[in-house]
């Protein structure tokens, strides 16, 4: 299998609890932290002339993040630490993802291809996995893009779910890594008050845009009061899972406010 279609086969799980065909399962990380430093036999894993194996690495949700390789070392220490370590190439070293940028991926599992010869990392990504600063080493970077290639399948609208992951990893980024110019440092820099600011009038002008019936604008507006809402969680140091386990909990019934308002009754019709 070659890892071009590796990687296209992955990106079309969206789930990690979906069954892996050709991939059997290599080591969990879900499991007590003995379990990390339990000797597990690599013998079924193929190196290369170089003493290397491509390591691709995938989120949770199914996201292919990057592709790096491991040699027997850096696999050994993966397994160790529950954190994803690499071999580069370039610096004839080891390397701890995350080790300088605080990006760091924690295994939740392992597996090896068919031909032992391809490595599956499934993670869970702090901050942005790309050293550009996008999300994914491939965001963004489609080859294909506006062409009309009949062998290609169109690929079904982004999870939204990935898209406020990716946005709140980046604004993460920058409170920790601030940078030049940007005006995701310039809201942090300006303080709390500011952002609040900045919330209060995107919804404003959301409010205007849907009473004008301005489609157009209530999508640009929406998407301002989103990307300040994300910044008002960051400053709290609130995740987006915490904000979609609220919602979920109200889907299911749960007692704080079930959509009904903090008085607790539903308005009448």
């Amino acid at each position: 299998m070659t890892l071009v279609a590796l990687i296209d086969m992955m990106n079309g799980f969206n789930s990690i609890n979906e069954s892996l065909p050709c991939l059997p399962k290599f080591a969990t990380m879900s499991e007590s932290k003995e379990a990390f430093s339990m000797e597990i036999d690599i013998s079924k894993i193929k190196f290369n002339a170089q003493g290397l194996v491509p390591a691709i690495v995938q989120e949770e949700s199914g996201q292919v993040l990057m592709l790096a390789y491991m040699n027997a070392e850096s696999l050994k220490k993966t397994l160790e630490t529950g954190y994803t370590h690499f071999y580069s190439r370039s610096r004839k070293k080891l390397w701890k993802k995350g080790e300088q940028s605080g990006n760091v991926q924690q295994v939740k599992a392992l597996y090896y291809d068919c031909d032992g010869d391809t490595l599956l990392v499934k993670v869970h990504q702090t901050g942005v996995a790309c050293h550009t600063g996008t999300y994914s080493c491939f965001s963004g970077r489609r080859l294909d893009e506006n062409k009309n290639l009949p062998a290609v399948i169109d690929q079904p609208p982004e999870d939204l779910s990935l898209v406020l992951y990716e946005l709140y990893s980046v604004i993460k980024d920058r409170q920790r890594h601030p940078v030049e110019g940007s005006y995701t440092n310039y809201l942090f820099d300006m303080g709390h008050d500011k952002i609040l600011k900045k919330v209060g009038e995107e919804a404003v002008e959301t409010v205007i845009a849907s009473k004008n019936n301005n489609n157009e604008q209530v999508l640009y507006e929406m998407g301002d009061l989103w990307y300040h809402c994300l910044v008002l969680l960051a400053w709290h140091g609130i995740k987006p899972e915490d904000l979609f386990a609220e919602l979920v909990n109200r889907r299911k019934g749960g007692a704080y406010h079930k959509f009904t308002g903090k008085s607790g009754e539903r308005p009448a019709d």
